[in-house]
């Protein structure tokens, strides 16, 4: 083993960052969003975010309570709904709003694919 590489599990984390990198770089578009916790159900809250390949963002007067949400929104343009559950990765405070950044951890991949073709052409 050559000692002057970094052990494979830094090699990894650093691809893995590389990988959210990437994805936060992609095209962002506004949608209307419909969310709830994932673990309570509920009816779904409206919101006004952005989407972006790997992920969405929405801002509103409360942050999410759990760390899974699902998700609901049309691709802007289409008939083509999207259910998705997304990871809550941070929470931000924008003057009295707060903004959630979630990464979609699980969608069907006709939405991933219907998401990708969207933004590529926009």
């Amino acid at each position: 083993m050559d000692d002057r590489l970094p052990p494979k599990n830094v090699v990894a984390d650093l691809a893995e960052r590389d990988r959210e990198a990437d994805r936060r770089e992609s095209e962002r578009i506004p949608i209307h969003l419909l969310v709830r916790d994932a673990a309570l159900g509920g009816s779904f809250e409206p919101y006004e975010g952005n989407l972006g390949l790997g992920g969405v963002f929405f801002g509103g007067p409360h942050p999410p309570t759990g760390s899974r949400i699902e998700l609901r929104f049309l691709i802007p343009g289409t008939k083509h709904e999207v259910e998705a559950t997304g990871e809550v990765l941070r929470v931000s405070l924008e003057g009295a709003r707060f903004g959630a950044h979630v990464k979609f951890v699980d969608m069907p991949l006709a939405s991933e694919l219907a998401i990708a073709r969207f933004l590529q052409d926009e």
